[in-house]
Order: C-alpha cells, then structure tokens, then sequence
C-alpha cells in the first residue's frame, strides 16, 4: 500500500478533479502489476495495473489507495475491470467519500465474493487526497496559504519592495506546489505593486497553470496586467462585487477575462460565498498567495486548512512594513487558533514551515 500511495502522487497536479490513485497487483508475493492515474479522463489506477499484470492477476491481490469506482464516469467502472481480470482479494485505503458513490465498489466487490480489506494506511491516504476528500464531503476548495516573510514577520519593506525574499530553491519549490493546486489566489494590491503572472514556470516548460484568481471588489485591476494578457490554457477570473463598474466588467469581457460578480461584506468580496462558487466549478485546491491583507481576511474568516511559510535569513523592520497577515487580528493570545503537525524543511539559505489550521 506504500508503494501505490508513491505512485499515486506520480499524478499530482493533473488527475482533479479526480483524486490521485495508486494500484498494485500482487501474487504468490511477488508484485505483477503497477499502475497509477496518470491524467483526468485517462484510465484509472486499477486499469493500469492490471494490464500489466495480465494473467498474472487471477487469484491475486489488488492493493488500491481508494475505493474502485463502481459508476460510469469518464471511464467504465473499475470494478468490473477488477472482476475481469480474476482478482480474488482486495486492500483498499480510503472509502470513496463522494456522498454519490460511497461504499458502492466495496459492497459490490464483496457481493461478488471477493474478499474486500479497508482502512491500510488510510490516515496516508487522506492526506494523499486532502483536496478531493474536502471537496466531496465539503462542497468547498482546500486552502492553502503561502507566504514569504524575512525572520521578523515582515513580506516587504515599508516602500513596499518585495523582490526577492527568498531564494532560488525557495522558489522553484512554490512553482512545483503551483501545479499541484487547481487555483491561485491574489489581491488586486498584488497586481498593481507588483504585477505578478500567477504562472507555473518549471524546467523545460513543464508542469500546468493553475487558473488565476484576482480577489477586486471595485475592479481597480489595470487593463494592462499581465494576468490579463498571457498565453496560457488557464483562464483568469476577477472576483468583485456588485460596486464594480459596468464598463470596466464590460471591458475585461471583451478581453476573454471572466468577472465573478458576487456578494460583498463590509466592502470586499464575501470569501465563502466566493469558495461556494469555486466548489460549484470543481475548482478543489486553491492557493492563496496574498498579500497581507488577502492572508488576514482568510485567516479571520477561518478558510485555512493548510501553511505554507518561508522565512528567509533577513531582518527588515519598520512599522509601515507590512506583515504576513493584515486585518484587526486577535485581540487575546487564548483566541489564536492550534496549528498542528508542523513541519520545518531547509531551501538553500530559507526555512519552509508548514502545518495545518
């Protein structure tokens, strides 16, 4: 089961919104098949591994990292693929938590006299699939905050120059975590100081862009950011409210950009009714990328799941210097909420912390 939760994370970044899956057929002890789903709409995990076992998978074990589908979807279903091939046993992480399908592929398998095993390695698994179990039972993307900060708290100086924090490793880890995600999110006050891409830039023009999300309320964009004019298979969306201009809507229209009109609070885009949609548009990762005051209102509103935090080795003070998150805050250290399973890796000169909210 380790080795098919590895290889299920071989598709990460193109299987959503399908979750990844790792399968592995074994006999008599010995490993026959391998296989994982490589892309959205391309055969399923099992599929795979079966293929390359062959003959060699009746009477044999199919090990799963979630429950074989046992619906059509963009593929027949996995079970019947399983039937086929003479598999007598089955050893599966996760139960599918789609409310659709839920139990279906074990309850049919077992109907069908196969021996069915659930729950190896499961809390791995959900881990694996953090993103597709929010979404199915949720309705609601997985967030991920990331964020960059010299070691006083501190993602630009009090001139607002932010370029660079961090180092070249540092970046191209962020690049790699792009294409994992099926969004990104930014701030109108990004765009304008900094004029950012919102692209996945990886060796040999690897890797897929993650749609681009623009959190502005009043449309202040200006019609010459490069979010607006990319040659990329990613759309971008603006999110704003009903205060935007009809002009500027109009204009950004014409340009191919697509404005989410949506409900506001205290000014601003309302953030949960704007994850609701998100959820509506299969979108079930996104990454928030600032800046402070994006950050703050996320963290108020308790929308984060996941941190990502660099500090690179820099001190910047200064009051005006904007921190890593905005907003009011807390006002009592009793009200800060837990993080849990913290994780702290080394990127050249920089510190990666990472956990859970």
């Amino acid at each position: 089961m380790a080795l098919a939760l590895k290889l299920a994370q071989k598709g990460a970044g193109f299987t959503s919104p399908n979750p990844m899956v790792g399968a592995v057929v074994v006999r008599d002890g010995r490993i026959v098949g391998r296989g994982y789903h490589r892309r959205y709409g391309g055969p399923h995990a099992e599929v795979e591994a079966l293929r390359q076992a062959g003959e060699m998978a009746r009477g044999a074990t199919l090990y799963v990292t979630l429950e074989p589908c046992n619906h059509h979807g963009k593929t027949p279903p996995c079970t019947q693929a399983v039937l086929a091939a003479g598999i007598a046993r089955v050893v599966i992480a996760n139960a599918d938590p789609n409310p659709r399908v839920t139990g279906g592929g074990a309850d049919f398998l077992r109907q069908q006299g196969l021996q069915v095993d659930m729950g190896l390695l499961a809390a791995a698994g959900q881990r694996l699939n953090e993103a597709f179990f929010q979404a199915m039972t949720t309705g609601r993307p997985w967030v991920i905050a990331k964020a960059a900060a010299s070691l006083d708290g501190k993602i630009a100086t009090h001139s607002n120059d932010s370029h660079w924090i961090t180092g070249e490793a540092a970046r191209a880890w962020v690049h790699r975590l792009r294409h994992r995600v099926d969004a990104i999110l930014v701030g109108v006050g990004t765009v304008v100081a900094d004029d950012p891409q919102l692209t996945t830039r990886l060796p040999r023009g690897r890797g897929k862009d993650p749609i681009r999300i623009v959190l502005d309320s009043r449309l202040r964009l200006p019609l010459s950011a490069q979010v607006l004019h990319l040659q990329s298979p990613a759309p971008t969306w603006i999110a704003c409210t009903a205060a935007a201009p009809p002009e500027k809507i109009s204009a950004l229209r014409e340009m191919g950009t697509e404005c989410l009109v949506l409900p506001g609070r205290q000014g601003r885009v309302d953030l949960e009714a704007l994850l609701a949609l998100l959820g509506q548009r299969r979108v079930q990762s996104l990454l928030v990328e600032g800046g402070a005051e994006v950050h703050g209102a996320f963290f108020a509103g308790g929308l984060i799941n996941r941190f990502h935090l660099f500090l690179a080795p820099k001190l910047i003070g200064g009051r005006q210097a904007p921190g890593i998150l905005g907003g009011p805050g807390i006002a009592r250290l009793a009200d800060a909420p837990p993080v849990r399973d913290l994780t702290i890796r080394r990127f050249g000169p920089d510190i990666l912390i990472s956990g859970y909210l």
